[in-house]
C-alpha cells in the first residue's frame, strides 16, 4: 500500500494567502502540516535559503516545491491534488 504523501504549508500570522491555501487544502480533504514562520525562530531564513521564496505560502509535496498559492490553485484544477485527498 502506497503511503499519503506528506504536504507541508509554510505560513505566516498575516497572509491572507495562507489562509486561502489552508482552506483549499482542508476543503479538499487534505491533510498538511503547517509551519508558521512568524512563530518559528529562523524557519523564514531557513525556507529562503532552501527553496529561494521570500514570500508565503510556500506549498511543498514529499519535499517538492510546488510553489505558492496561485501555483496550488492551478494544480488543483489540473487534478494534480486528487492523489492527496484522504481515501484515495
Amino acid at each position: 500500500m502506497e503511503t499519503a504523501s506528506r504536504v507541508q504549508v509554510f505560513t505566516s500570522d498575516i497572509c491572507g494567502y495562507c489562509r486561502a491555501a489552508k482552506r483549499l487544502l482542508s476543503a479538499r480533504g487534505i491533510a498538511f502540516d503547517e509551519v508558521n514562520v512568524s512563530r518559528v525562530q529562523g524557519a523564514r531564513e531557513a525556507l529562503v535559503e532552501r527553496t529561494g521564496w521570500r514570500t508565503v505560502p510556500v506549498i511543498e509535496v514529499d519535499g517538492e516545491l510546488v510553489g505558492g498559492y496561485t501555483e496550488l490553485v492551478a494544480l488543483d484544477r489540473e487534478g494534480g491534488l486528487a492523489h492527496l485527498q484522504s481515501g484515495e
